[in-house]
C-alpha cells in the first residue's frame, strides 16, 4: 500500500474541519430553533423541518469523525465510508435545492393566500404587532394589500413621511386619523400595501438559504474528491528497486572470506 502525499492530506484535513464547524453551527442552531417554536403552537411544519437539520447535522458529523480516521491512521475502509456518505448527502441536498428553486411561486402563493386569510386586518390580531412597527415605516406601506385594509381604523404607522419614496394619497374622512386633529387639512398616508414586501423578504431569505446550501454542497463535494484522491494514493503499490545481477557474479568471480584469511 502506497502513501498520501502529505499536502493532500493536510487540504482534506482542512476541509473536514470546515464542514464539522458548519455541523457544530447548524446542530446549535437547530436546537436553539426547536426550543424557540415548541412554545409556539401550530408548528409541526417548522419542527419538522428542524428534525431533518437535526439529522443531517448528526450524520455529517459523524462522516468527518470517520475522514479524520481515516485520513490520520490511513485507513481505507473509514475513507471509502466517509466518501460515499459525502456523494449520497451531496445528491440528497442536491435534489432539496432544486426542490426549493422549483416551488418558489409555490410558497410565494401559498404566503399570499396566508396574510389574506388575516383580512379585515381590524379583527385580526395575529399581525397587528407587525404592520404597526417600525417595519412598515421602513418599508413606507400600509395594510396589507392597501391602506383600506384597516377600514377605518388607520394606525400611525401608515402616516406618510416627509421624504417618501413611496406614493402617498390622503385618508378618508372618517377614518381614526382624524380623532386628534385639530385642523382641516389633508392627513397624508401609504397607498400601497405591505404584502408584496413581505412576501419579497421572505423570498429573499429562502433564496439566501439555498445560496448557502449550495456552497456547502459543494464543500461537501471537494472533499469527496479530496478523499478519492487520497484513497487512489494509498491504493497504488510501492516501487520495489529492480536486482541486478552483473556478469561476474553470474561466472562466479569472487573470493570466499575463507581464503582471503588463509592468504593472511
Amino acid at each position: 500500500m502506497g502513501r498520501a502525499n502529505v499536502w493532500l492530506k493536510r487540504a482534506f484535513i482542512f476541509v473536514i474541519s470546515l464542514i464539522a464547524i458548519i455541523s457544530l453551527l447548524l446542530l446549535g442552531f437547530s436546537l436553539f430553533s426547536h426550543g424557540h417554536l415548541h412554545q409556539q403552537e401550530e408548528a409541526e411544519r417548522e419542527i419538522a423541518a428542524i428534525h431533518i437539520m437535526y439529522v443531517i447535522a448528526v450524520v455529517i458529523i459523524l462522516l468527518t469523525i470517520f475522514g479524520a480516521i481515516g485520513v490520520w491512521k490511513e485507513k481505507q475502509w473509514a475513507l471509502i465510508v466517509y466518501a460515499v456518505g459525502m456523494i449520497l448527502s451531496s445528491l440528497v441536498m442536491l435534489v432539496l435545492n432544486i426542490q426549493g428553486l422549483a416551488s418558489q411561486s409555490q410558497v410565494r402563493e401559498e404566503l399570499k393566500k396566508q396574510y389574506l386569510n388575516l383580512l379585515p386586518l381590524v379583527n385580526s390580531t395575529e399581525v397587528l404587532d407587525d404592520i404597526q412597527t417600525e417595519v412598515c415605516k421602513t418599508l413606507q406601506c400600509c395594510g396589507l394589500e392597501s391602506y383600506q385594509d384597516w377600514k377605518f381604523n388607520i394606525p400611525n404607522s401608515c402616516l406618510c413621511a416627509n421624504k417618501s419614496t413611496n406614493p402617498c394619497v390622503a385618508a378618508p374622512r372618517n377614518s381614526s386619523l382624524f380623532n386628534s386633529q385639530k385642523g382641516d387639512g389633508p392627513i397624508m398616508i401609504y397607498e400601497k400595501g405591505c404584502l408584496p414586501y413581505f412576501i419579497e423578504t421572505i423570498m429573499s431569505v429562502i433564496r439566501t438559504v439555498l445560496g448557502v446550501t449550495m456552497g456547502i454542497m459543494l464543500l461537501w463535494i471537494l472533499s469527496a474528491v479530496l478523499c478519492i484522491a487520497i484513497l487512489c494514493q494509498l491504493d497504488r503499490k510501492k516501487d520495489t528497486p529492480a536486482v541486478v545481477y552483473s556478469a561476474e557474479a553470474k561466472a562466479g568471480n569472487y573470493t570466499t572470506l575463507t581464503e582471503v584469511s588463509d592468504h593472511s
